[in-house]
């Protein structure tokens, strides 16, 4: 076992690990931040995107012990406080980028990592970076509206697919 320290939505969190243990895991199972879906094991699906010292990661793919020291936020922490939704869950919500919800997480954390990089994407680099996250449910028509309503752009020139 190895014992891990990190900031985990601005909270310092420890735990001892077996070093095989995924961060998806460490978050889940050692903390209880169960938003992290695992839809995959194998980097595919995107339903794990944490972000590690501000970079978006999917978490089934990194050991916990690597995260040892780092900053960790999850989906758990986008919210304020209070329980009232950031920009991008609020637009989620609003242009119904959601169905099934299991994707969603993942679809957030990729999208804010997207806005911190890129404030005002144009559809095309939407789709394009959600190129490494899966949605069986709603067609990514209404979580690039959604993402393109978060950046403060107009949404009705995306076309219906």
């Amino acid at each position: 076992m190895v014992d891990v320290t990190m900031t985990v939505n601005g909270v310092s969190k420890s735990g001892s690990v077996e070093g095989r243990t995924l961060l998806s895991g460490f978050l889940r199972d050692g903390l209880g931040l169960t938003g992290t879906h695992v839809g995959c094991d194998t980097s595919q699906c995107g339903a794990c995107v944490v972000h590690v010292d501000g970079v978006a990661v999917k978490s089934c793919t990194m050991f916990a012990v690597e995260a040892d020291g780092a900053t960790v936020d999850t989906i758990e922490g986008q919210a304020a406080a209070d329980g009232t939704l950031n920009t991008i869950q609020q637009a989620f919500q609003d242009h119904h980028g959601l169905q099934c919800g299991f994707c969603t997480p993942g679809m957030v954390m990729s999208a804010a990592a997207l806005l911190k990089d890129n404030p005002k994407p144009s559809e095309a680099e939407i789709r394009d970076y959600l190129e490494g996250n899966l949605c069986r449910c709603t067609g990514y028509h209404n979580i690039v509206k959604a993402i393109m309503a978060a950046s403060g752009q107009d949404t009705a020139a995306i076309a219906a697919e």
